[in-house]
């Protein structure tokens, strides 16, 4: 990797949005991990930018590149597609320039990050179904008022001030020997390489994006590849990276890993279970790359960007409680049984006393494939473990109910 500056993106360049964003950001800890060097075999160290008054990264880029406008652009007024953390930063930091700001957002964006931009005093409008889609529209909305655009990755005062991440990062631990980093468009890690490279040469820059939108991964590969698709990572599910960004990411970054959906799901709930901390689909990528491919990191000292922490708080919980199911500590049993006083109570006193919880219950005589004699019984059950719930089963099935387990998806509650 080269050890020079790009001619793009200058490590000065960096410095200076630090100086200009300094009081009006927050310079976001970076703490050790130890329940993940555990997991990954690193020695892991988070940087907290879900911590950020938006709860994300953006505020960097956004405010660096609003502190570059003219008086006459201000006064145009600003847009930006994004689908919500960057919406919310210039939302969040032209109000208080006292800039009119118009925020294009994909129809998908979990309603938190909608409000929350609507809170600071932007006008929002919600088009197409993802962040390319929102970007149509905004170019309409730019043309037709004469907005000044606000790019969420594709300008380099935004690179800029995400390359002050590094910055930080590096300054509060020198010893970081691989940083590890989001994808999406690609202004967060471009920012990153460039100022972690000029300050260490050696330093590894690893990306990572979201298996249904390789866009930086088939960019760096010359590779066409499809993308599309829900992702839980919606901050980072951009089809096409930007221009800049791709030139500086194949200049500087190492390499791009991609995770799955459930390995973003897992590495959500980690966050969440383990740190006690929040992150968002995107947010958790970087970890998520780390579980997925423990033996690229261990024994390195990593330096993990979560970089948002803006997810839908029922989605959070949906994730917690499928967390539980996997791990045994949530069953879904079906217990086909004979119509007869008393069963219900056999039944639970028998999960009972083996220490089972019982927390849901759906009792159904009407379903054609079950004996007119009999019924089925549905429950939910709460235990410590996989052996705990086998147990349970292994005891019901003993006293002659047929049990059959099922996802939670199965259950007819």
């Amino acid at each position: 990797m080269p050890k020079v500056a790009s001619p793009l993106l200058t490590l000065s360049k960096i410095e200076e949005a630090a100086n200009n964003i300094k009081g009006a950001v927050i310079s976001t800890p970076l703490l050790p991990a130890a329940q993940l060097d555990a997991i990954t075999g690193a020695t892991v160290f988070v940087k907290y930018e879900n911590m950020q008054a938006t709860n994300a990264f953006k505020e960097r880029g956004a405010l660096n590149k609003l502190l570059h406008l003219t008086e006459e652009e201000k006064s145009r007024g600003v847009i930006a597609m994004s689908a919500g953390n960057h919406a919310q930063a210039v939302a969040l930091h032209a109000q208080r320039l006292g800039i009119p700001a118009l925020i294009v957002m994909p129809n998908g964006t979990p309603y938190v990050k909608v409000e929350a931009t609507k809170a600071y005093g932007a006008k929002v409008v919600l088009a197409g179904e993802t962040v390319d889609d929102a970007k149509k529209e905004a170019d309409r909305l730019s043309e037709e008022h004469g907005y000044i655009w606000v790019h969420p990755f594709d300008d380099l005062e935004v690179i800029a001030g995400q390359g002050t991440i590094a910055l930080e990062m590096l300054k509060d631990q020198p010893d970081l020997n691989t940083l590890i980093v989001p994808v999406g468009g690609g202004g967060m890690i471009s920012g990153i390489a460039v100022a972690a490279k000029a300050i260490k040469p050696d330093i590894e820059i690893i990306g990572v994006e979201s298996e249904l939108y390789p866009s930086m991964y088939a960019a760096l590969r010359n590779q066409p590849m499809e993308c599309g698709g829900n992702s839980l990572a919606e901050g980072i599910a951009v089809k096409v990276p930007g221009t800049y960004t791709q030139q500086l990411a194949k200049q500087y970054v190492d390499d791009i890993l991609l995770v799955s959906e459930s390995q973003i799901e897992e590495a959500i709930n980690i966050f969440l279970t383990r740190l006690k901390t929040v992150a968002e689909g995107a947010g958790a990528a970087g970890l998520a790359a780390m579980c997925a491919h423990p033996e690229r990191f261990k024994g390195k000292k990593v330096g993990l960007v979560l970089c948002g922490g803006n997810i839908n708080p029922r989605l959070l919980a949906s994730i917690a409680l499928r967390q539980l199911v996997r791990l045994g500590n949530i069953i879904h049993i079906r217990c086909n049984i004979p119509d007869r006083p008393g069963i219900l109570g056999e039944i639970s006193t028998t999960i009972g006393q083996l220490g089972g919880n019982i927390l849901e219950v759906s009792h159904h005589r009407l379903f054609l494939d079950v004996s007119v004699k009999g019924a089925t019984l549905d429950v939910a059950i709460e235990t410590r473990d996989n052996q705990h719930a086998k147990e349970i089963i292994a005891a019901l099935e003993a006293g002659d109910i047929h049990v059959s387990h099922l996802s939670s998806g199965e259950m007819r509650f």
